[in-house]
Formats: C-alpha cells, sequence, structure tokens
C-alpha cells in the first residue's frame, strides 16, 4: 500500500516539477539576456563619447592654458635711494658696502646728477647724492683720493665743513654738508644736497656718507669727476 501510494503522488506532481524546470530556466535566459544587452548598450555609449572627444576642438584648452602660464610683467626694483632726501642721513636705505683690500675700488661724480657713485669691481656699489661747485667750479678729470681729516673752516667763505677727504692735485674735497664758525649745520645749504651745485668747487655729501668716505675709501682710490 505505501508503494502505491508513493508511486500516484510522483505521477500527480511530476508536470509541476517540470513546469517550475522551465519557468527557473526562462528567468536565467532573461537574465543573461539582459546582462548581455546593458554591457552592449555601455560598450556604445563609452564608443560615442570617445569618438565625440578626439572631434571636439581643443581651442577652450589651448586658451586657458595659455592664460595660466602667460608671463606676468616685471616690476621695476624698488629704489634704495632714501626719498626725501635727509642730510642727516645716509642716501641709501641699506648699508654700505664693506670694502677689502683685494677690491678695486673707485669713484665717480656725475655733475649732472649731482651723485658721487660708489663702485667696487667695475660696479656700482652705493650712491650718494651729492652738491658740487656752482659756475662748474668743481673740477672735472681723473684724479685720485689724497690727504683727509676731521674738520675745517674757511673764513674767507665764512663756512667750513666736516669729515673732509680730498682729491690729490687740487684744493677740493669731498665733505659734509657745510657748518657755521660755530660747527653748527647750514640746513639752507644743506638742503641743496642732491639737487643743485652750492659749493665754491668742493663735493659735498651728507653727514653719515661723508664720514664712511672719510674712514673707508683707500688713498690713492681713482676718482672720475664728469
Amino acid at each position: 500500500m505505501r508503494q502505491v501510494h508513493f508511486h500516484r503522488l510522483k505521477k500527480r506532481y511530476r508536470p509541476w516539477v517540470w513546469g517550475l524546470v522551465v519557468i527557473v530556466v526562462v528567468a536565467l535566459i532573461g537574465v543573461r539576456a539582459a546582462e548581455h544587452l546593458q554591457a552592449s548598450a555601455l560598450t556604445t555609449r563609452q564608443n560615442q563619447t570617445s569618438k565625440v572627444t578626439k572631434n571636439r576642438p581643443a581651442k577652450k584648452f589651448a586658451a586657458k592654458s595659455v592664460d595660466k602660464h602667460k608671463a606676468k610683467p616685471k616690476t621695476a626694483a624698488p629704489s634704495v635711494m632714501r626719498k626725501p632726501i635727509d642730510w642727516h642721513q645716509p642716501s641709501e636705505t641699506v648699508a654700505y658696502p664693506t670694502i677689502t683690500s683685494a677690491e678695486k675700488v673707485a669713484m665717480r661724480v656725475n655733475l649732472k646728477k649731482q651723485r658721487v657713485y660708489i663702485l667696487i669691481n667695475g660696479k656700482v656699489a652705493y650712491t650718494m647724492y651729492a652738491s658740487s661747485g656752482v659756475n662748474n667750479l668743481t673740477p672735472k678729470g681723473h684724479f685720485q683720493i689724497g690727504t683727509r681729516g676731521d674738520h675745517f673752516y674757511t673764513p674767507s667763505e665764512k663756512m667750513g665743513a666736516n669729515y673732509w677727504t680730498a682729491f690729490s692735485g687740487t684744493g677740493y674735497l669731498f665733505h659734509s654738508v657745510p657748518v657755521d664758525v660755530n660747527g653748527n649745520y647750514l640746513p639752507k645749504e644743506a638742503a641743496k644736497l642732491g639737487k643743485e651745485p652750492g659749493s665754491h668747487g668742493c663735493v659735498r655729501l651728507s653727514i653719515p656718507d661723508a664720514k664712511w668716505v672719510n674712514e673707508n675709501i683707500p688713498t690713492g682710490t681713482p676718482v672720475d669727476i664728469s
């Protein structure tokens, strides 16, 4: 009786089993087909994007690249000359140059610009405001640094100066802005520094500049005045 009962159940559910198998197979085939279609669509989209990118003009990218790497205009280096001119102070806002025995030193006086240039090894190392002789009284030519001293006063001119340094072969000097008989600086005369001639032939400098020249420029240093 048990064998007959089992056999009947098997025959009864056999169509349902086969139907379920068919459904599962169809579902799997549908899933694979969907995956294939999705992959094919993605490949087609990538190919289209690649073609558009290749054919797209590169003008915009080139323009951005040029703007990004466009050379910036060079700005002029800030001047180190002290402005406004102050005859109490060094002419430049940087330190005076250091001079060693191994270096070639020279001085150049520009009467038109009212400037004195300190040259080291042929290059301008420092620029000083100056005031030369009125009516072209400062001699032009090639000279050398000679004797020096701390102070002088000329009664006939009713003025003197400090930190004088002579260019040999002449009676003319580099020295500070002028002082009176009591050693007081004369502001009206000092105000001409770097702007206009004012002396009787000597080359006036600011107080610190004159002192530095007096203490640092070697005897025999060439001086060119033009």
